[in-house]
């Protein structure tokens, strides 16, 4: 057993109970709590490793605390395709008039129906950056182009949303993309 091994038993190990509990009071899936706690051990381990934290029970907590963070974001994303119910979001929905919350359902719609409108590669950035939230790094590998390729075709992905969104509903991609092509020609001035 090497002095790391010794340390986490000795200083980790003693607040196992705390940790349960902790995880118990605020994570609502008790059955993903054993994971959890492997998470958070295999993150304090490896933190560790590299420095030890001058207060290891606090460390303990805020990378439990970070760890469900983490986990929570991801279980946040709601995929627009399957959101049929609008006032089921529960979005400050109590606190709008009813013409505000027909006006938001229905451009939550016609943000649905351009989305789902772009190609497959301006989906795929636009869920990857903005809904999952990976980094540009993160993004880019998953897709396997380089980075400057994502950078770009998300700005062409979020501009041609943009623009559906400011000219209204198309009737399909094509139309979509003949209006961003349009959009992107360099001006002519007949003089």
């Amino acid at each position: 057993m090497n002095d790391l091994d010794e340390w986490f038993i000795a200083t980790i190990l003693p607040h196992e109970a705390a940790l349960v509990r902790y995880l118990h009071r605020i994570w609502r899936n008790r059955a993903e709590i054993p994971d959890i706690c492997q998470e958070v051990y295999v993150r304090i381990y490896e933190g560790a490793a590299r420095s030890r934290p001058d207060s290891p029970k606090s460390f303990m907590f805020t990378t439990a605390r970070n760890l469900l963070a983490d986990k929570a974001r991801r279980e946040q994303v709601v995929t627009i395709h399957y959101t049929q119910d609008f006032a089921s979001l529960d979005v400050l929905m109590d606190e709008m008039s009813p013409e505000h919350q027909y006006g938001a359902g229905e451009d939550l719609r016609r943000l649905a129906a351009a989305f789902d409108r772009l190609s497959d590669n301006y989906r795929q950035v636009i869920w990857l950056r903005r809904i999952e939230g990976l980094s540009q790094r993160e993004a880019a590998q998953r897709l396997s182009i380089n980075e400057g390729t994502l950078e770009s075709r998300l700005n062409r992905a979020l501009t041609a949303l943009t623009r559906a969104l400011a000219a209204g509903s198309f009737a399909d991609e094509a139309q979509l993309q003949e209006h961003d092509e349009r959009s992107q020609a360099p001006r002519v001035d007949n003089e």
